[in-house]
């Protein structure tokens, strides 16, 4: 009875493949759902509207934002939380054009979004027609793959192609549709998805690589991104263990190695760990495995230049153009993380591997560093700096009651759920963070990336709840940050998608007013957030539970209450931490130099 149901089912398949007479907006739509689309986000709009007036039928759910920044942010955190498509549309003109920040970030954390964009019809393309606006060349540069419909026949083709480029090349794609192709009929055979292998690479670099590793006494592995999109922590995992080798995350992927392991040694990269940044420092053999080692994440940190001078480099990345990019490397493997992790574990386990002999000591070694490395934070209870000496004391004198951002970061630490996901944004206090955000397992952590785009933690943590409903859900975003894009809140509560979002006040534009303390004498322009107003009451205005913190006791407490209503009462709860103005260290000391004045009307400002 099973096998002849499921003949049955395989026979409707076929039938439903063949072409067959349907409109355009059928053969859209059939398309995704070939594709295993559920949900769509953006904002409804005339463009798309036959098309998504059939999406309910089809099992789509259309998810209504309230600005198309924040559907694209949505559809990259469902993307990364799911390793499905993510899909947004909007309006063409307007609601397109505020898609491209969003749009931009997918691009840097290589997620498999796919972004509709209706545009004006053929009739009227030049004309200066109402909306009207040349879409392709918007996103040229932060796509892998734009597909223009040329032809309403040719729906599903481009459709389809736009679907399989953003997951064979790990990033956003766009299929830009005039809006009078969504009428008329056609009769298209409608694409499946295609599968694609990458495999573990070429045998040569596979073996040259393994040769390094086995003749490696001290080897370390730089675990990223890739090893998260290839689903190949565990095997990661495996091949540290047989090498006995610690683990560092790359910047901004401390999900890619899970922390309760004793190998595990932290991020690199901005305000990450000094006992992964000594032990890399260290190393004769570096394999860098699923990373294309961005320039932000091997700075040097802590007056540290960590990244090591005499140690042979082997880079993995799926993406050939990426191998030797940024640091020179002496290996380059083209392929899957997960299969070349696979491949050189089946190597090494057939010859003898010099670090065998040093397995114990080097475990001591990591061990001791990742205790001096914890103490340490747990000592760094405030800044240290001049300005943040000055800043702690003024909030003395301040009314009120006002927390150290790196004792709150320590107390949300201890108090985090198990499988929790974590969206940060960006700014001074959310980067500060990464040396306390720690995940046992692969996407969970969800950073702007290279990008560094404000207002992209609280959509980015929807999408990823949407994608995730079973999972905590938790956003970091400073005050400046918070404001471009908490009117999400309204999403998150309308449509029942529960978030806890952390918003650290500290009344400043953090990261840029660190520069001004570093480049220009303390002249703060345009750098203060004073305002009156409560986030928690304006979360509350909007349907969501808003609760102010201002007591170190009460930080855990809070987080875990919030979470609590996220998960048993559905509840989206904004938690305000009342925060001094001390700052960590500038995001990056090379990319500014102190100024120089030649009209004496300006001679005073240096």
């Amino acid at each position: 009875m099973t096998e002849l149901a499921d003949r049955t089912n395989k026979t409707a398949l076929s039938e439903a493949a063949k072409p067959q007479k349907i409109t355009s907006s059928e053969a859209f739509v059939e398309t995704m759902v070939a594709n295993g689309v559920t949900d769509i986000f953006g904002i409804m709009g005339s463009a798309f509207m036959d098309a998504m007036d059939i999406f309910a039928p089809a099992g789509i759910d259309f998810i209504p934002v309230v600005h198309e920044q924040g559907a694209a942010h949505m559809a990259d955190g469902y993307a990364r939380a799911s390793g499905r498509h993510g899909v947004v549309t909007g309006q063409n003109g307007p609601g397109i054009s505020n898609c491209v920040t969003a749009i931009a970030a997918a691009y840097w954390a290589h997620s498999p979004v796919v972004i509709v964009t209706p545009e004006a019809g053929t009739n009227s393309i030049g004309l200066g027609g109402f909306q009207e606006a040349n879409q392709l060349p918007m996103f040229q540069e932060f796509t892998k793959y734009q597909g223009h419909v040329s032809n309403a026949a040719r729906m599903s083709e481009f459709t389809a192609r736009c679907f399989d480029r953003a997951k064979s090349e790990m990033g956003p794609t766009q299929l830009n549709i005039p809006r009078d192709y969504f009428y008329g009929e056609c009769s298209p055979e409608i694409p499946q998805p295609q599968k694609i292998d990458r495999g573990a690479g070429g045998a040569e670099s596979l073996e040259e690589a393994a040769t390094l590793l086995a003749s490696a006494k001290n080897p370390v592995i730089v675990s990223g991104g890739g090893v998260v999109m290839a689903d190949g922590v565990d095997e990661c995992i495996a091949l540290a263990e047989r090498l006995g080798s610690p683990v560092v995350n790359s910047y901004q992927h401390n999900d890619s190695f899970p922390a309760s392991h004793p190998l595990w040694a932290g991020p690199l990269g901005y305000q990450g760990s000094k006992a992964g940044m000594t032990l890399i420092n260290e190393a004769d053999v570096v394999l860098a495995l699923g990373t294309r080692l961005g320039p932000f994440g091997t700075l040097p940190q802590y007056e540290f230049d960590y990244w090591p001078t005499n140690a042979k480099i082997i880079q993995v990345d799926a993406d050939q153009k990426m191998l030797g990019l940024v640091k020179k490397i002496d290996v380059g493997i083209c392929g899957d993380a997960k299969a070349v992790a696979e491949e050189l574990l089946a190597k090494l386990n057939d010859r003898d591997v010099a670090c065998d002999s040093t397995k114990d000591q080097r475990a001591q070694l990591i061990r001791a560093e990742k205790e001096a490395w914890e103490a340490e934070l747990d000592s760094w209870t405030h800044e240290r700096d001049e300005f943040s000496l000055d800043a702690i004391d003024e909030a003395e004198r301040e009314e009120g009651n006002w927390l150290h951002p790196r004792q709150v970061l320590r107390e949300l630490e201890k108090a985090m759920p198990a499988d929790v996901m974590v969206s940060t944004d960006i700014g001074n206090i959310n980067s500060v963070a990464h040396s306390y955000l720690r995940f046992e397992r692969p996407r969970s952590f969800f950073a702007p990336m290279s990008f560094g785009n404000c207002g992209y933690a609280l959509p980015t943590i929807i999408g990823a709840k949407r994608a995730a409903p079973e999972r905590p859900a938790i956003a970091y975003a400073g005050d400046g940050a918070w404001a471009m894009s908490m009117v999400e809140v309204l999403t998150a509560v309308r449509h029942d998608i529960p978030v806890t979002a952390v918003v650290f006040r500290n009344r400043q534009w953090g990261a840029e007013k660190k520069n001004q303390v570093e480049f220009y004498g303390h002249r703060f322009i345009a750098g203060e957030l004073d305002n009156g107003e409560s986030f928690a009451a304006m979360a509350e205005s909007m349907g969501a539970d808003g609760i102010v913190v201002d007591q170190l006791d009460e930080v855990g407490p809070a987080l875990q209450k919030a979470v609590d209503a996220q998960m048993n009462e559905g509840k989206t709860t904004v938690i305000e931490v009342m925060c001094t103005k001390e700052l960590g260290d500038p995001f990056r000391r090379d990319a500014l130099r102190k100024p120089v004045r030649t009209l004496d009307k300006y001679k005073d400002y240096v």
